[in-house]
């Protein structure tokens, strides 16, 4: 396959672009604002003591029911109790001095000298490992926290260490730690000017160890992610993984070009004898792919590596690798989440490296010898032979040292599970920037729930549905969560099975979010199965969360899909249908709306009209229009009298959400009307001066320019605001117009104005509601802007 820069894919970017903007799967079937979140108990904020935490790291630890917060000059412990989280705060500023020092420097004295704390890891049984940047000067230290059930939070100031190697000097540089068997794992820019990019082992009892200073191991990386993985029950098999992008140096004239990769250095590396010494000898790296596949073999790639979640199975040599991806075009904003196997990173590993003679050949896989112990292998058990055994790194051949500096790349690329991303988003209004996954049993099977976090402060909770046979994924976004109250970026996501809990920070805080809330779907049996949620079932009463090997055989789920004439069969579907009739009334030639808006933004909306006991779809053209909230004329006629009917169907199932019954008043007996007795109090202000008669109500700046063109304008485009705002924000929509288009006088003067005006239109309700013999009506003129 080739890579071809993205403004070469322009034509391949709008093809997809449309391709995924073309199911309305893509569209969450359920948005909860801020206040949704809290009202229903699905969400709680902690914003420190102080009510700014300015969060940096975030450890949950489910053994001890805490979680961790580093923030600038502080840490956090927060209790995560049933009802309520009690916390404790410690105050670690820099060393005295070193603020002014960092001042000094021409560095910021509020985003850049203070203590950012980057790192919170558990070091053993009773300590934490917190480190963080100590104002460009590093420094660490362990938090003593106790055992199990105790909630204590200490810290000895004067035990402090250089914490260089461990966390960056600059806070805003991106960096990846993972702990092991007490030493400390850190892919990292180490000096003070951000230049020095290592991968550091450090801590414990052995030799530090770093990567050489060249470009072919590391070209300026932005490390996301490390773990420790273990390859077999061998521990001296055991890697260290480090997910990063770095600038491409097989590449070729594609300067600046950039892949992500995936590098390994065996946790028992210790270097060489004479080549590398404490300089690591295992290390190896393999190109990340994730690309939309296109005609002729050219594909879409997105080449940045935003976030790296590893699901853990029952097999720990074995998780899924998650990965979110953002392409790197100036036209083109478009993300992606690829799903890795280890036995495809490992293959990629041990197959051939990649090989360049010199600077005028090409890249190509090396063909030559090999030498033994084959470069990247850990000393172990299976690289033992009779008379060559390897106790450590320390006893390899000088020319598998050498073999390994030289060839750090390997020729294959490392590509997604079924070739193709799991997920696709282009041109959103927002950034996707963390990940993490939870595996869900349901009725049928397994699902993979993801929830991505954004830089506008809202989550999405997604399932990739994968459709038989079929390389094919099906996207369904459940929900859109706005944890946050204000936009702000999410930089952290961490996940409780055991409290069925996310964990989401942003500088303003973190955010402890309930996986799900079944109940919130609807009450019925069918609105549970629409939702395709894995962690909620039908039970027979209510939609309630799905618990496996439950005794209880009423359960109704459907996640592949979402059918409930098929699950609900037996339940009374019609309940759903809305079988009360309402009125609307609307003026001759002037504008109205009825409202009708689906429970699921999923879900198509049809129009009907029935007259005559005959039903036909609603023609829509510029003046009858279709929108989110409903269905708008902007000029209302006498023939558009009838009997509006909206229906929704979603994954095959229909259901009448309104009937409404639109009856159009003339214009002539509305004028009648406004010049009863009930109006004579009006000024003449708010007559028509060219006719004489009173006209509906209008925003008393139209009426006081004077000019019958001018207010024509005014009401036209008042008219054609109910399409952006919608019918339910209607009354404000008059309080905004009496607030910027009248001074205080002509505001008490309108609002006297506009209470006999309402009177009037009570009036001429009842006058036609008396003469077509009809009661109990709910009346609805939304909009009664005369032309």
């Amino acid at each position: 396959m080739r890579d071809f820069s993205a403004f070469s894919n322009v034509i391949l970017v709008a093809l997809l672009v449309a391709t995924v903007s073309a199911t309305k799967l893509n569209v969450p079937r359920l948005r909860l604002s801020y206040k949704d979140l809290l009202s229903t108990n699905r969400s709680s904020i902690f914003s420190g003591h102080h009510g700014q935490l300015t969060l940096t790291a975030v450890f949950l630890d489910e053994y001890r029911d805490r979680l961790f917060l580093g923030g600038k000059d502080v840490l956090y412990s927060v209790l995560l109790g049933p009802t309520s989280s009690e916390s404790k705060e410690i105050y670690w500023p820099p060393l005295p001095g070193n603020r002014e020092d960092c001042i000094q420097t021409g560095k910021d004295p509020q985003t850049e000298c203070a203590n950012f704390v980057r790192l919170l890891q558990p070091y053993n049984r009773t300590h934490l490992l917190a480190c963080g940047t100590g104002a460009f000067q590093p420094m660490c230290t362990f938090i003593y926290v106790g055992h199990r059930g105790e909630h204590v939070f200490t810290m000895d100031p004067t035990n402090v260490e250089n914490g260089r190697g461990k966390v960056p000097h600059d806070p805003s540089l991106p960096f990846a730690s993972t702990f092991s068997g007490g030493e400390l794992y850190a892919g990292l820019t180490a000096d003070f000017l951000g230049r020095d990019s290592v991968i550091f082992r450090s801590m414990g009892g052995r030799s530090t160890m770093r990567t050489e200073t060249d470009q072919k191991l590391l070209h300026d990386p932005k490390f996301i992610a490390a773990h420790l993985i273990p390859d077999n029950d061998d521990r001296d098999n055991d890697k260290v993984y480090f997910f990063f992008t770095e600038k491409a140096t097989e590449a070729g004239d594609r300067e600046g070009a950039i892949h992500t990769r995936v590098g390994r250095v065996c946790a028992n590396d210790v270097g060489g004898q004479r080549a590398l010494v404490n300089k690591w000898s295992t290390f190896i790296k393999a190109r990340l792919v994730c690309s939309v596949p296109g005609p002729h073999g050219i594909d879409t790639h997105f080449n940045q590596l935003e976030d790296v979640f590893l699901l853990r199975t029952k097999d720990e040599r074995n998780p899924d690798v998650y990965a979110i991806f953002s392409s790197i075009s100036n036209v083109f904003q478009g993300y992606a989440v690829c799903v890795y196997r280890m036995a495809d990173i490992r293959e990629a590993f041990n197959g051939p490296f990649a090989h360049k003679e010199g600077p005028d050949y090409q890249w190509g896989a090396y063909e030559g010898r090999v030498p033994y112990p084959r470069p990247g292998v850990c000393p172990s058990k299976i690289t033992n032979q009779p008379g060559r055994e390897f106790g450590s790194t320390k006893d390899f051949p000088d020319s598998v040292l050498q073999f390994a500096r030289n060839h750090p790349l390997m020729w294959r690329p490392v590509y997604p599970a079924m070739r193709q991303p799991v997920l696709v988003k282009a041109n959103i209004p927002y950034k996707l920037k963390q990940i993490v996954v939870d595996r869900v049993e349901a009725e049928d099977g397994q699902y993979d729930v993801m929830f991505i976090g954004t830089d506008t402060g809202t989550v999405l909770k997604v399932i990739a549905l994968h459709s038989g046979n079929s390389l094919e994924t099906e996207e369904v976004t459940l929900e859109e969560l706005q944890v946050f109250k204000v936009p702000t970026p999410i930089t952290s996501m961490d996940i409780s099975v055991k409290r069925q809990a996310l964990y989401v920070g942003s500088p303003a805080g973190v955010a402890q979010v309930k996986l799900h809330r079944c109940e919130t779907y609807g009450k019925a049996c069918a609105e549970c199965c629409l939702a395709r949620d894995p962690y909620c079932a039908w039970d027979g009463s209510l939609c309630a969360q799905f618990i496996p090997n439950s005794k209880r055989r009423f359960r109704r789920q459907d996640i592949r899909h979402g059918n409930p004439v098929l699950q609900c069969m037996d339940e009374n579907l019609s309940d759903l249908d809305v079988a009360e009739d309402r009125v609307v009334y609307g003026t001759e030639n002037n504008s109205t709306f009825l409202e009708c808006v689906p429970r699921s933004p999923q879900a198509t909306v049809t129009w009907l009209v029935q007259r005559d006991n005959h039903k036909e779809e609603v023609k829509l053209d510029d003046r009858v229009m279709s929108t989110e909230q409903g269905l708008l004329f902007r000029r209302l006629f006498r023939q558009d009298e009838g009997v509006y009917i909206c229906r929704s169907k979603e994954h095959g199932f229909t259901q009448t959400l309104a009937r409404l019954t639109l009856e159009v008043l003339q214009g002539e007996t509305v004028d009648e009307l406004m010049a009863r007795d009930n109006m004579a109090g009006l000024s003449d202000s708010f007559k028509d001066r060219s006719t004489g008669s009173y006209r509906a109500w209008m925003p008393c700046a139209a009426y006081s320019r004077g000019s019958s063109n001018q207010m024509g304008q005014s009401r036209t485009w008042f008219k054609d605001i109910m399409q952006l705002i919608g019918p339910s924000n209607l009354p404000h929509v008059e309080e905004y117009c009496e607030r910027m288009w009248c001074n205080d006088k002509l505001r008490r003067k309108h609002k006297g104005m506009l209470e006999k005006y309402r009177q009037a239109q009570e009036s001429a309700r009842k006058a036609r509601s008396k003469s077509s013999g009809e009661r109990n009506r709910t009346p609805r003129d939304l909009s009664v802007w005369k032309e």
